[in-house]
């Protein structure tokens, strides 16, 4: 069992900064952040490998950055430039890329951004 446990969401207004952080129980391939919205399907924002290659959604791309410290088990995303469209809760990810073990999820941290 692979335990994540998130940290760092909040309320901000528009244009401000906060950084998530997600702590894995155990080392794990690919790490990373989910969002969503109620009544909309789970998005991806950004995931990061254990060698450092790192995906963005278009939205996001040049505001997020997230990486990782492969020592702790940890990942981190940046958010500069927030806007209330990124008002979501927002979800670690963390998946061992095996094709056997299933994708874990974090507890959920409600980001929001007010204009």
């Amino acid at each position: 069992q692979v335990h994540l446990v998130e940290s760092g969401g909040g309320l901000v207004q528009a244009g401000g900064s906060l950084r998530l952080s997600c702590a894995a129980s155990v080392k794990i391939n690919t790490m990373g952040w989910y969002r969503q919205v109620r009544g909309k399907q789970r998005e991806l924002v950004a995931t990061i490998t254990f060698g450092g290659f790192t995906i963005y959604a278009g939205s996001v791309k040049g505001r997020f950055t997230i990486s990782r410290d492969n020592a702790k088990n940890t990942v981190y995303l940046q958010m500069n430039s927030l806007k209330p469209e990124d008002t979501a809760v927002y979800y670690c990810y963390a998946d061992f890329d095996d094709r056997v073990r299933p994708p874990y999820w974090g507890q959920g941290s409600q980001i929001t951004v007010s204009s």
